[in-house]
């Protein structure tokens, strides 16, 4: 699969927009009919041979499905069963201390033999990979609302996954919500403080009917946040893009606000906007002298890299990166930028998102290539061949927690499918508001739910 520009048409046309998007939507969608085992349901994290599932890629394969339905790319049927493959497999994977579990404490551990779903690698049961899986179970539950045995038993699969999950106990005795644990050595030193991508862990921490987070924690985290003033544009400061669009994958902000946003009078959407704008200006600015950063060439986040290695290129000193969290404006920066990141500010951004993707396509980072964009690419490193020489070194690998977002977050733009989905999500609406947001489609909401609303 490819996609391709319609002939004589430039994209900023609206024609031409809506079929490039299309495609590109259609073709990062396709990941998740590719890299999905069959027996488990569970989506590999990466396209790299033998490697293993991610509880993350999950959650999204599950949000995309709804989203492949409603576009024609598979039937309701097979997404229904795509679906229940995967909630049955994860109500009955092996849960407890042993190594070879799959999780624990109702937490899943971050990476999974894609068949088997035993832990891998002795990686950590990770409390973020977790909640954005249960966002997607959340999703899925949400949009199988049919009278049908199969769909009610995809909302009864889902309450029991999210009740399962034991958020109290994940925060060790404290407040704030550990990274995670691991049965060698029990609690990660690290907690979730910071503006960073589990403002979604909170929110489903101060939903759950069963092993719910005090406000306090909260609080605590709200007490963590840097506001600052970057060229000129006020916002709450994350370095890496991935930051401000993870939890607006499943939430939609816009007008919504808690104490710290009202405060300063805009809400989380706005400042992932404020965001965008910073990563475009940093670009721009290219206080590093990187090639080809300009309006049109950004996307700072966690993404593959060339490798830890230094070279002097044209006279400077270079050291390159493998997989980081790659940041504006204080970095780490070594060249390398992602264009999903910036397919996924698509809903905050468009007037500056749209010509981006634009310019990335004119590099060809799109073709021969079954995925979409490729993942990343550092045009300073140099060495790049075939179609997409023009951009340097190219990763040869596509990542589940790229290729969700391209798809959710386009569909977001265009229809806000899933946000209107979770709008109406009980575990979602109660945990906002245990958080205390309100505003605009919150103030309305009902739960259907009598037991989350009674909480």
């Amino acid at each position: 699969m490819s996609f391709t520009l319609l002939p004589g048409i430039d994209i900023d046309g609206q024609a031409q927009g809506w079929a490039f998007l299309t495609d590109l939507q259609r073709n990062s969608f396709g990941y998740f009919l590719q890299e999905v085992s069959a027996k488990t349901g569970l989506a590999r994290d990466k396209t790299r041979p033998h490697w293993p599932a991610s509880i993350a890629a999950t959650g999204l394969a599950l949000t995309t499905y709804p989203i492949g339905v409603e576009r024609g790319w598979m039937s309701r049927a097979l997404a229904l069963e795509r679906t229940l493959t995967t909630l049955q497999f994860l109500a009955v994977s092996k849960q407890g201390g042993a190594a070879d579990a799959s999780g624990h404490h109702g937490f899943f551990y971050h990476f999974l033999d894609i068949d088997s779903g035993k832990r891998v690698w002795d990686c950590e049961l990770s409390s973020i990979d977790t909640a954005l899986l249960i966002a997607g179970v959340l999703t899925a539950a949400a949009y199988f609302q049919a009278d049908t045995d199969d769909e009610a038993q995809v909302r009864s699969l889902a309450d029991r996954l999210y009740r399962r999950v034991d958020w109290n106990w994940m925060c060790h005795g404290g407040e704030l919500v550990c990274h995670g644990w691991t049965p060698e050595g029990g609690f990660l030193p690290w907690h979730w403080e910071g503006y960073d991508e589990a403002l979604i862990l909170y929110v489903l921490a101060l939903g759950s009917p069963t092993h719910p987070v005090a406000p306090a924690s909260y609080a605590a985290w709200l007490r963590s946040y840097e506001w600052r003033d970057i060229y000129g544009i006020e916002l709450l400061y994350a370095g890496a893009l991935f930051i401000h669009q993870m939890s607006h994958i499943w939430i939609d902000f816009r007008g919504i606000a808690d104490s710290f946003m009202r405060a300063r009078g805009i809400d989380y959407f706005e400042n992932s906007r404020r965001a965008t704008q910073v990563q475009q200006q940093y670009a721009m600015r290219n206080p590093l002298n990187f090639d080809q950063y300009g309006q049109f060439c950004w996307g700072f986040t966690a993404c593959d890299g060339p490798g830890a290695v230094s070279r002097k290129i044209d006279g400077i000193e270079r050291t390159f990166y493998g997989y980081v969290a790659r940041g504006a404006p204080y970095g780490p920066d070594d060249g390398t930028l992602a264009p999903w990141a910036v397919v996924a500010s698509l809903p905050f951004a468009p007037d500056i998102v749209l010509p981006t993707i634009h310019a990335f396509a004119k590099r060809r980072l799109h073709e021969a290539n079954p995925y979409g964009f490729k993942a990343s690419f550092c045009p300073t490193f140099g060495e790049g061949s075939g179609v997409c020489r023009e951009a340097g070194w190219v990763s040869p690998y596509h990542f589940g927690i790229n290729e969700g977002p391209t798809v959710v977050m386009i569909e977001n733009y265009r229809s806000d499918l899933v946000w209107r989905l979770l709008r109406q999500c009980p575990p979602i609406i109660c945990g906002l508001r245990q958080a205390g947001f309100d505003g605009a489609w919150l103030a309305t909401a009902t739960l259907r739910n009598e037991r989350m609303a009674s909480r």
